[in-house]
């Protein structure tokens, strides 16, 4: 999906986002999906939980839509770029919404384009001199056209990386030219060519919960039947969907689900309009949240444990922690406990070259999710010999977040 596992290897590659930059092609993970006509605006305004309000040209929004107990099904980005035309990066149920319910006049169509990543400090510097201008009025997540090698392009100023960092998308047919000419020119700025093995790294250090990895769709009621049935069709989405591992194990989908209050999102909501599941998230704010996303640091002498486990010559061996994560793209969630009480589940398990440590991403029990508390995660599938690994709760995000910096501050 985000092309060769590694370029030169996957601990380069890793550190370039904090030294350098580096560019990822994200073209399979985030399909384009373009939506015309009158009413779109009503379209994602009935399927969000954000406000549609004051959505001016040359914006996106990072949107959400939730079932209706208020938990994420999908969510993506949101780009206007014309009165009537609006861009949805990786996200399918608007689309769904509109064949399925009301009556909109809206058209919608795949766009055949790539999506290159452009992320790490020196990645101004790089794309001001591929666009030939400055692009240093560029605010977080609005977007220009530009001309690249000769390439239309359009510049969005996101990235997942909690580095000052940038979208790059253009016709499918001028992907490959477009790659290989910001990979010349990016020599002079340190640029990587970042691999498969690292690219959720990003995520997590950044603390950017990623659905299927870090939450289940909420689509496994009698709300997503249709959905889900749509979407298993397609079998690289299905065998993603239906993956689980570790040690937190439900005979209940929906304790794999999460609602955007619980990943950190509650500042997307907007109750100036009527949406599924709108009700309950009112009441899940109105009450106090009761769990929360935060990083848990895993304990060194624990985690060496286990890899020295697979070089003693007796015993039943536990599960291998792959490095630098988790290969297959499923949910790899483990218990966290406090005191053998269950109080919450991991996810996006990664180890940092750049940090030297292995950390994970963590839904649990509000009250115990402020930096330095002490936990449990128990690592190892049911039936499988199981480890207790200690671990302490950090900030989130883990890296310092760098994306919103103004570009004018920069050198």
């Amino acid at each position: 999906m985000f092309g060769p596992p590694q370029h030169t290897n996957w601990v380069d590659e890793e550190c370039s986002w904090k030294e350098t930059c580096y560019i990822g092609n994200w073209s399979q993970a985030v399909p384009a999906l373009r939506y015309t006509g009158p009413d779109v605006l009503k379209l994602f305004s009935d399927c969000t939980v954000n406000s549609m309000n004051n959505f001016q040209i040359g914006n996106s929004k990072h949107i959400i839509h939730t079932n209706k107990d208020g938990k994420v099904i999908e969510e993506g980005i949101l780009t206007r770029v014309g009165e009537e035309e609006f861009i949805a990066y990786s996200t399918f149920w608007a689309d769904y919404w509109r064949r399925n319910n009301g009556a909109y006049n809206v058209e919608m169509e795949f766009l055949n384009v790539v999506s290159y990543h452009v992320q790490g400090p020196t990645s101004l510097r790089l794309l001001e001199k591929m666009a030939g201008k400055s692009l240093r009025h560029m605010k977080f997540m609005r977007n220009e056209d530009a001309v690249m090698a000769g390439i239309k392009v359009r510049i969005l100023r996101q990235g997942m990386s909690g580095e000052v960092g940038f979208e790059i998308h253009a016709a499918s047919e001028d992907g490959q030219k477009l790659w290989d000419a910001i990979v010349e020119v990016g020599q002079e700025f340190g640029i990587r060519q970042m691999g498969g093995r690292v690219a959720m790294l990003n995520h997590l250090q950044a603390s950017y919960p990623t659905y299927i990895l870090d939450y289940l769709p909420a689509m496994f009621d009698e709300d997503g039947a249709g959905y889900i049935d749509e979407m298993s069709s397609n079998v690289d989405f299905a065998d993603s969907y239906y993956g689980f591992a570790g040690s937190f194990d439900s005979e209940n989908l929906s304790d794999w689900y999460r609602s955007p209050i619980e990943l950190g999102w509650a500042n997307r909501i907007n109750f100036d309009h009527s949406f599924r599941g709108d009700a309950a998230l009112k009441a899940e704010l109105a009450a106090g949240p009761k769990r929360k996303l935060c990083i848990l640091r895993w304990n060194a002498e624990d985690v060496i444990g286990v890899y020295a486990e697979f070089f003693k010559n007796d015993g039943p061996l536990p599960d291998f922690m792959e490095m630098p994560m988790d290969p297959r793209g499923y949910i790899y969630s483990d218990q966290v406990l406090k005191d053998g009480k269950l109080v919450g589940a991991t996810s996006s398990r990664g180890y940092s070259a750049h940090f030297r440590e292995m950390i994970s991403h963590a839904v649990i029990d509000i009250k115990l999710a402020e930096p330095g508390t002490e936990l449990t995660v128990l690592w190892g599938a049911p039936g499988t010999p199981q480890r207790k690994i200690r671990a302490i709760t950090a900030s989130s995000p883990y890296k310092e977040n760098r994306g919103r910096v103004n570009l004018n501050t920069l050198d």
